[in-house]
């Protein structure tokens, strides 16, 4: 009776010892398994160069990340933005490739200095895709923007045709806003402007490059023009809406009235509101949802081993060549309204058509 005991005694104990030795390793595996999803799951940088734009922080940074979730919801995004500060983002790309990132989006504040970020990524092993605005390195592997050019032809077509229809002077005077002169795409909104205003005969009475886009350059600057010339001002061509702003402050300020037109760019919301109360004639629409979607597409591509085929090629500053997808901007002026940034899902009714706004919204016909 006492070995039958303590037989069974140390039988039930081995099962013991094996049911729990069972459940430790099921336990251990589940671990590894989820740390193995984890650790093979692309980690994805998002550098952006500024946070004076409005469209970044309201667009292009939630439209990629939704992208990216819905691509791979183990996916990690990891996010910056530079504060229009060059050496700022090196630190920030610099620390992504720390935490390890397999991809990194890059909106170059900078697009000649950014080129060093891309030399260190590329020593990693770590493609870079140039997000909006070009990066001046031939070791780039995708550009996702929009026809640049045509955004300052677009901006300057309107501003001629508006001044036109205003029944003013063939040689009538306009201002020139134009963005940073460190960010790549400003040269190309300004080629664009100058290819349709050269072959007008409008007179160009100063030309501004706005350091870093900030609006309230732009106003200073605009403010010491109208000091200048006063009423000789009649129109504005402005490469953004931020900056527009800024013109449209001063302008008012220094009592110019009527306001001249005012173009601007990117669709921001303060931009949408001043063009239906008429402060700012008009804004080029580019779809942010589209191409922060194909870059976040892209970026899971690249990081999954694959290399899309590109619909065109872009050339950097120095002539090499980019694959390249370019969506097309649109010019939206009060009448365009609902049909894009509304349509688009951009902003709601509710967003533009605040109390300030509401008779505004009710006499273009937005309810």
């Amino acid at each position: 009776m006492k070995i039958t005991t303590t037989t069974k005694t140390v039988v039930s104990a081995a099962a013991i010892l094996l049911s729990l030795g069972t459940l430790t390793a099921c336990s251990n595996a589940a671990e590894s398994q989820e740390g193995d999803e984890d650790s093979s799951a692309p980690t994805i940088g998002l550098l952006l160069p500024d946070n004076v734009t409005e469209r970044y922080a309201s667009a292009d940074k939630p439209y990629f990340e939704e992208k990216i979730a819905d691509l791979c919801a183990d996916c990690k995004v990891l996010y910056a933005n530079a504060d229009a500060d060059a050496a700022k983002q090196q630190q920030q790309a610099e620390s992504m490739l720390t935490q390890g990132a397999d991809v990194l989006v890059l909106d170059p504040f900078d697009g000649k200095a950014a080129a060093a970020i891309v030399n260190q990524s590329i020593q990693q092993d770590v493609p870079v895709i140039a997000y909006d605005r070009m990066i001046n390195s031939p070791d780039v592997s995708y550009y996702i923007s929009f026809d640049n050019v045509k955004v300052g032809e677009l901006q300057a077509t309107a501003l001629v045709k508006r001044m036109k229809d205003l029944g003013l002077p063939d040689d009538a005077g306009i201002l020139m806003v134009n963005g940073s002169p460190r960010d790549p795409n400003a040269a190309q909104f300004k080629k664009g402007a100058h290819n349709v205003i050269d072959k007008s005969d409008l007179t160009v009475l100063a030309e501004y490059d706005t350091p870093g886009w900030k609006p309230a350059k732009a106003q200073n600057w605009v403010a010491g023009q109208v000091t200048k010339f006063g009423d000789e001002i009649k129109g504005v061509y402005d490469a953004n809406d931020d900056t527009a702003g800024g013109a449209i402050a001063a302008l008012k300020a220094g009592g110019i009235d009527p306001l001249p037109p005012v173009t601007g760019q990117d669709a921001a919301l303060s931009g949408i509101q001043r063009i239906l109360a008429g402060d700012q004639y008009m804004t080029v629409y580019k779809a942010f949802k589209p191409e922060a979607y194909k870059a976040a597409e892209l970026a899971f591509a690249l990081a999954d081993g694959d290399s899309p085929k590109a619909d065109s090629t872009v050339k950097t500053a120095d002539g090499d060549e980019i694959p390249s997808f370019l969506l097309d901007p649109v010019p939206v002026t009060a009448g365009e309204v609902q049909s894009t940034v509304i349509k688009d899902g951009l902003y709601t009714v509710d967003e533009i058509c605040t109390d300030a706004y509401a008779a505004a919204c009710k006499e273009n016909g937005i309810t």
